[in-house]
């Protein structure tokens, strides 16, 4: 194996390792953050079964020539693609790609003693995240915007992206535009928090100076007239308006909902489609369903469509928004809405005895303390919804224990490229 030492331990520390080395490496496998691992050393940007000359500065590697490439190995879609931080994947074809995230999940699992159906991973296509989250800075003759680059905090301007709906990045320069006002304050590094909706874009900005009196009226202004010749819906600071010209409207099933500033929603209008299709075909045939974690009701509307529903969701504004659209949305059997925070205050299991299905889609922290009560109530079919596969088995096992049974799971790829996987699980007792 070569081996080079470029920089060494200081004088008299003879016997520490190099501080870096140059050395070559065959990659055995992919990790959890999407670098590929052989002998020890994370390394970006390879493939299991490739061999590297690879430096190495504290356990980790850069890339300093590829001795023999993978078969698996394609050309990355995107001009961005090892400076920017946003994708770690684009070089791996589809097929072992989406392979490699279906077994994250069925790691996730065995790690709880737990074994099921593990379905194919559903593939979002290029071209359809809907959501992102830009950061901006000032630069010459204005604001860049883009992603915080690989292994690095500094800032990798784009003019496009692959993953992005192409709506989106058609409004890089109008968004460039608004970025300018909030910079005013050196201290301020705002983030743009963009959402394409039926309406035009819903802009949620984050990361402004407050301490020194926030952004100046003058600020404001310039933010309003910048947002008004882009022609976006609305823009808000930190949820305080900003600028709205219209709702910010999205379409949820058969429901149409008004967003409040920076709710959550799923980045993938697909991926969003293939896990309600998925949870409401487990459901089928209940009658009363409590959908906890609710938001602005993702699996809610659709699941009104089958049977009446008890939707639960800490964050206020969301559940207003859910029942406002309920009221505007004809053919629905019946929603019940409360702002309830699960994590202090789950749905107790008495209060489940008349729920025949639940539906929960928690945050990456999952829902422990919800699942011991879903265990100890009656309800009979469980549909679990994550983007964290260890917190999903955790909470699994809480249920299996309670003798449920894991029946099926649906790896979902909402976002592309990345090393994160979502999934839905269906339990039945």
């Amino acid at each position: 194996m070569h081996s080079a030492i470029t920089a060494s331990a200081p004088a008299g520390s003879a016997s520490r390792a190099p501080l870096t080395q140059t050395r070559d490496i065959e990659i055995t496998r992919i990790g959890a953050q999407g670098d590929g691992i052989g002998d020890g050393v994370f390394t970006p940007l390879t493939l299991p079964g490739e061999r590297a000359r690879v430096r190495i500065e504290q356990g980790r590697g850069e890339v300093e020539a590829l001795l023999s490439a993978s078969p698996e190995r394609v050309e990355p879609p995107c001009p961005h693609f090892g400076d920017c931080g946003g994708c770690a994947l684009q070089h791996w074809a589809d097929a072992p790609y989406l392979a490699w995230k279906r077994e994250r999940v069925i790691e996730a699992l065995s790690r709880e003693g737990l074994e099921t159906e593990v379905l194919a991973t559903f593939a979002s296509p290029p071209g359809s995240r809907r959501r992102l989250a830009l950061h901006a800075r000032a630069g010459k003759g204005g604001a860049v915007v883009g992603f915080k680059g690989r292994r690095s905090w500094k800032l990798t301007p784009i003019d496009t992206c692959v993953i992005a709906d192409p709506r989106l990045v058609a409004a890089l320069p109008a968004l460039r535009t608004l970025a300018r006002p909030f910079l005013e304050h050196p201290k301020s590094a705002p983030t743009l928090h963009v959402t394409l909706t039926r309406t035009g874009l819903d802009i949620d900005v984050t990361g402004v100076e407050r301490k020194s009196g926030g952004l100046s009226a003058d600020a404001r202004v310039r933010a309003a007239e910048a947002a008004q010749a882009g022609d976006f819906a609305r823009v808000t600071l930190a949820g305080e308006t900003i600028y709205g010209s219209r709702q910010a409207v999205v379409t949820l099933g058969p429901a149409r909902v008004a967003l409040p500033p920076g709710a959550f929603l799923q980045a993938v209008p697909a991926a969003e489609a293939a896990m309600a299709d998925f949870a409401v075909e487990a459901v089928s045939g209940a009658a009363r369903i409590a959908d906890l974690f609710c938001g602005v009701g993702t699996f809610t509307f659709r699941l009104a469509q089958v049977g009446s529903v008890l939707a639960a969701d800490s964050a206020e504004p969301a559940i207003a928004a859910l029942k406002a659209a309920a009221g505007a949305t004809p053919g629905l059997k019946a929603i019940t809405a409360e702002a309830r925070d699960l994590a202090r205050r789950p749905v107790l299991a008495r209060e489940l005895s008349k729920i025949d299905a639940v539906v929960f889609d928690p945050p990456r922290a999952g829902a422990l303390e919800q699942s011991r009560e879903i265990a100890r109530s009656p309800v009979s079919r469980v549909v679990g919804v994550s983007c964290n596969p260890a917190t999903f088995a955790r909470d699994a096992r809480v249920l299996v224990d309670a003798g449920f049974r894991l029946e099926r799971v649906l790896p979902v790829d909402q976002f592309l490229w990345s090393p994160h996987v979502e999934l839905v699980g269906v339990f039945s007792r």
